[in-house]
């Protein structure tokens, strides 16, 4: 090894400790201090350790000055552990933040330098004038379609489309009609939406990346002043990099190589927000000179959780998956003792799902298990509900993953002002978690949990987080005091980077990714939400696919996986499980495993639908519905879907709901097709149902009869 490699760093440190508690592949990470560099890391192997352990080792040995380096993660929560870690290391000058902070700092440093004046100011959300600039072109559009059309206009500018390109872009990619809009339309609406923009003189947050890409690209000054502060690059989680990620990330480099990217193509989950794996597939071929190491070895999971996971993704690796350009994932190889074997079961409907679910938790808390390392998971944010139900009803307290920031809690901000005014009277002394406390307790903490739940026991979780962290800090940290901690929570609330909170965490699989806990409920494991019905296309399916991957992985020891026959008790059992589930549990009843119900099997066994104008099979739901292909000419009468829509958004602003909640675009559009002339007519079309016959049908037959 090169003499200047282990020689002491700064202060007399020396490097070579650094490497100690490393495996072999994460030392030879860690020790490759020039890029270009590809680490390839699967979940639970330890990349943050290895590419953290990296940045100390440069810095130890004299090869990186801290200031020069830059890593870029995904998350401010993500960001916020780097930095931790780093200070750990003996490193705490390194920036570790987000694409959006770090292009942020540099726009509010160089804009005053060529412009002049203030950056313009940040939008923080897009719906409002994406609301407007639909009204400008006399589009009907009700609060869930603008919600649908400003993610489109974030993946748009992402994707780095014009408004020009975005048709035939978004017809590739089988992007559909968000808001029930063609693409022709949802150009016309980006054009006006960057008009409405430029007359509020305000930018999003896709213009600041977009900005600071310009600012280095076309003013050689900043570029100078850019690639001189920043010499060495970390990019976390490059399997989620966009266009418009990318782009600025090659500005800042330039012509240089000094690159480590660290990512695992199957965990590629965000492909629907622009996301892309090709620059991590394609890396080698960008940087031919580039070394690749591998992460392998699974240090978070039991054997029996790495082996589920390595099954999972096996069909992948064969060859209809090569054929369609699939790439082999990495096979895990579990380093921890054996565990218990990952269970599936079935339930009759979601109600008793959840209840199962909330005794299972309270069994685990019982037996040792600690609320806060307990997860339940699940694909959209509408199966919560169930869930914290009957986790409620048991007096189990839990955290509503994305629901109110840690840090805007009322409590939270409470005590931080207390905490500051403690730091400001003084070090009494004592160890730090007993002066929090003491400091705690005036804002209503107690050494035991209050018994109810609700709202009372969440404000002593918040202040309970509080506690633990200054306990941590202590422990890390020996003499740390409250000045410690209460820097420690200012730069974790500017990072959003929230203490854990005592309580089971309630997530979507989306949010789960990159965190972890001893135990993972993964529930509503049927066709229709896992995969996602709109998953349409070899592509999409297997997407969900590796979200599943990554709900299993969070698991240490305890994984539970459960699906049901029905969403409603006494409701119809129409679901059957995910084909995800085929051949993983072979050992599970075989009513389990391949619990189809006598509907589901009907549906199978159906003849396929096909269009009533060409005559050829539909395939997706929305072609099934109206009954045509989306490529042949419609045959409704134009001034009648119209008097349908404005019945609708009446009848929505009347119930003071979405209109989508009423009817899709695509019901009204079979209904304005096939012309039901009674109530049994209408109940046929796809998308009515009875509750809807009951609720609407009178209306949607006068409509019709007075065209």
């Amino acid at each position: 090894m090169d003499d200047t490699l282990t020689a002491p760093g700064p202060g007399g440190v020396g490097a070579a400790h650094i490497l100690d508690a490393l495996d072999p592949e994460q030392r030879e990470v860690a020790s490759t201090l020039n890029g270009p560099l590809c680490v390839l890391a699967g979940a639970g192997t330890g990349k943050t350790r290895a590419i953290t352990h990296r940045i100390a080792y440069g810095v130890h040995c004299g090869v990186y000055r801290p200031q020069q380096v830059l890593a870029v993660t995904f998350t401010a929560r993500a960001a916020g552990e780097m930095r931790s870690r780093l200070r750990d290391l003996g490193v705490p000058g390194v920036q570790a933040r987000t694409f959006h902070a770090a292009a942020l700092r540099q726009l509010g440093y160089f804009w005053p330098q060529v412009f002049g004046g203030r950056p313009p100011e940040i939008l923080e959300y897009k719906a409002r004038l994406v609301a407007e600039a639909a009204n400008r072109l006399r589009l009907q559009v009700d609060r869930a379609a603008v919600r649908d059309l400003s993610a489109e206009v974030e993946w748009s500018k992402v994707s780095l489309l014009t408004a020009e390109a975005y048709p035939a872009a978004a017809q590739r990619q089988n992007r559909g009609e968000p808001g029930g809009l063609a693409p022709e339309a949802v150009a016309r609406l980006i054009t006006v939406y960057e008009e409405v923009k430029a007359d509020r003189g305000v930018i999003d947050f896709e213009d600041v990346l977009l900005l600071t890409a310009g600012l280095v690209e076309e003013y050689p000054e900043v570029a100078t002043a850019v690639r001189s502060q920043y010499r060495h690059f970390v990019v976390d989680e490059y399997q989620d990099v966009s266009a418009l990620q990318h782009r600025l990330l090659q500005q800042w480099l330039g012509d240089r190589q000094e690159l480590c990217v660290v990512g695992d193509p199957s965990q590629t989950i965000y492909s629907f927000t622009g996301a892309s794996p090709q620059y991590l597939l394609g890396f080698t071929r960008a940087y031919p000179q580039a070394q690749v190491v591998k992460l392998v070895r699974d240090y978070r999971s039991t054997p029996q959780v790495v082996d589920l996971a390595n099954r999972l993704l096996a069909p992948r690796g064969g060859a209809s998956g090569a054929r369609r350009g699939g790439v082999a994932p990495l096979e895990l190889i579990a380093q921890r003792e054996p565990g218990p074997k990952p269970k599936l079961s079935v339930y009759e409907d979601d109600v008793a799902e959840a209840g199962a679910v909330a005794r299972a938790v309270l069994d685990l808390v019982e037996s040792g298990v600690r609320p806060r390392e307990i997860a339940v998971l699940f694909r959209t944010n509408a199966q919560s509900e169930s869930l914290e139900q009957a986790l409620t009803e048991v007096g189990m307290a839990y955290v509503l993953k994305g629901g109110e920031r840690f840090f805007a809690r009322k409590e939270v901000r409470d005590a931080l002002m207390l905490l500051r005014g403690a730091r400001a009277a003084g070090d009494t002394g004592e160890p730090l978690g007993e002066q929090v406390r003491a400091v705690l307790a005036t804002s209503g903490w107690s050494v035991r949990p209050p018994s109810a739940s609700g709202a009372v026991r969440e404000r002593w979780e918040s202040l309970q987080a509080l506690a633990s962290l200054a306990d941590e800090i202590a422990d890390k940290r020996p003499g740390a005091g409250m000045t410690d901690l209460v820097n420690e929570l200012d730069e974790r609330a500017s990072a959003q980077h929230a203490p854990t909170v005592e309580g089971v965490t309630l997530a979507s699989l989306h949010a789960a990714k990159g965190l972890e806990w001893d135990a993972v409920f993964l529930v509503g494991l049927s066709e229709g939400l896992m995969p996602i019905t709109f998953a349409e296309g070899w592509e999409a399916v297997e997407e969900e696919r590796r979200l599943l991957y990554v709900g299993i992985t969070r698991a240490r020891e305890h994984l539970r996986l459960s699906w049901s026959r029905a969403r409603t008790p006494g409701a119809r059992a129409t679901r059957s499980p995910s084909r995800f589930l085929d051949g993983l549990f072979p050992e599970a009843p075989r009513e389990v495993r391949e619990g189809r119900s006598r509907a589901a099997g009907a549906r199978k066994s159906a003849k396929p639908a096909l269009c009533r104008v060409c005559g050829g099979s539909l395939g997706s739901a929305a072609e099934k519905k109206i009954g045509r292909c989306s490529t042949c000419p419609s045959t409704y009468d134009e001034a009648l879907f119209e008097r349908l829509r404005t019945w609708r958004l009446a009848t929505a602003s009347e119930a003071s709901v979405p209109a989508y909640v009423v009817f899709t675009d695509a019901t009204l559009v079979a209904i304005a097709e096939t012309l039901p002339s009674d109530s049994m007519a209408l109940a046929r079309v796809p998308g009515v149902g009875p509750t809807k016959l009951e609720r609407y049908g009178e209306q949607v037959l006068a409509v019709l009869a007075e065209s």
